[in-house]
This record gives structure tokens, sequence and C-alpha cells, in this order.
């Protein structure tokens, strides 16, 4: 008789890794189509609705792959040094297809310094952020980054109504702070949140800071990264 004793988490996992790379080509395939037929508004607003809904699902996939691991106690911050201007741009260019197409204006003010940090990690918990930007934004989204009291920090701020009382957050997300008899679990934010805390120096973890205001008057997601 077959051994039948399935771990079902992991054939999740491994079903979710296969769905995020498809996914992932699937977004390769729009900008490549968006591009040949970018003189048809018609088709510029369903590729909008497209790219954004599966980018979103592409990002869910990406962090329920890191919790997965998290929980697993296999997942942990490969540190190399990066050069911060350049990490953004490369990382706003991917969604520069995507903004151009909504009207969305977005800028990089970046102070010209390096970082420590794991890019494939910190790519994950960008993405999330910008694209819950994306679906806040009025008009205008802006990344930076500066150096504050020994911590690198990553900025993206938003001209959107800003973030409600009850997500406005320093430090660092519990996951028995989590609400699921809500719609809004707060997963994306609790992703981030463990990201930056794998990043550590001595007695130091890096953090997330959710307020309003900023530049342009909307939210602010701050990574500060020791």
């Amino acid at each position: 008789m077959n051994n039948r004793n399935i771990d079902f988490s992991m054939v999740l996992a491994l079903t979710v890794h296969d769905m995020k790379n498809s996914l992932g080509m699937l977004l390769n395939s729009l900008d490549e189509l968006r591009i040949r037929n970018a003189t048809n508004q018609t088709d510029t607003n369903s590729f909008n609705t497209l790219q954004y809904e599966a980018e979103r699902i592409h990002n869910d996939l990406v962090q329920l792959l890191g919790i997965y691991r998290l929980g697993e106690n296999n997942l942990s911050a490969h540190i190399e040094e990066q050069y911060v201007p350049d990490f953004l741009s490369e990382h706003l260019a991917r969604h520069l297809p995507l903004l151009e197409g909504l009207g969305i204006e977005c800028s990089i003010d970046a102070e010209p310094l390096n970082g420590f940090f794991d890019a494939n990690l910190l790519t994950g918990a960008l993405n999330n952020i910008i694209n819950n930007a994306i679906r806040y934004t009025t008009s205008q989204i802006k990344l930076s980054a500066r150096e504050s009291e020994g911590y690198l920090v990553i900025r993206v701020e938003d001209d959107g109504k800003g973030y409600p009382k009850s997500m406005q957050h320093t430090g660092t997300q519990s996951f028995k702070s989590l609400d699921f008899n809500t719609g809004n679990t707060s997963l994306g934010l609790f992703f981030v949140s463990a990201v930056a805390d794998l990043h550590s120096e001595g007695d130091r973890n890096g953090c997330i800071r959710l307020h309003n205001g900023g530049e342009l008057g909307g939210g602010v997601f701050e990574i500060w990264l020791p």
C-alpha cells in the first residue's frame, strides 16, 4: 500500500511557487502586448486592469511563500551591499508600464549611499508597498532613501487619503495581531514587517513605520534597516 502521509502545507507551498512563476511570465507577456497596442486607448485600459490585478496576485503569492518559510523557520536574509539609487531605479522600472498606463507620476529621491540588505526580500516587500500605493494614490508616488539614526530608511509616499488610524504603525507587527474575521487581514503588512525584522545588526533590527503627511500629503510607508 502506498504511503499517503502527505504534507499538505508543502503541497500548497509548491503549488503557490509554480503559480507565482506562471504569473511572472504572464506579466512579462502583458508588458510586450502593451507596447504593441500602445495606440489603442481601450486596450490600454484593459491592460491596466489586467496588469494591476496580476501584479497584486503575484505579490500575494510571494508573501504567502515568505510567510510559509517564516513559519518553517526557513526564511533568512542574505545581506549584500547594494547601491541604493540603482536598486530603486531598477525596481521602479518593472512598474513603469502600469504607472504610465494609469497616468501616475513616480519619482525617486535617493541619497547616494550604499545599503546592506537582502535584495530579493526587499524587492518582494517594495512590490507590496508600491502595489498598495498604486491602489490608493490620486496621481503621484514617490520613492526616497536616506540615512537616519544609523538606519537606511526607504520611503514610499503617495498623494491619496492616507492610512486610517488603525493601520498607522511603528515597529514590528505580530502574527497574533492579524484579524482573520475581517476582509483586511493585513498579511501584506505583516510580511513587510517580517522582512524588515530579518535585517539586524548587533541588537538592532529593522522595522516599519506607517504615517500620513510627507511631501505628497498622503500615506507614508517607511522601512528602517540597520
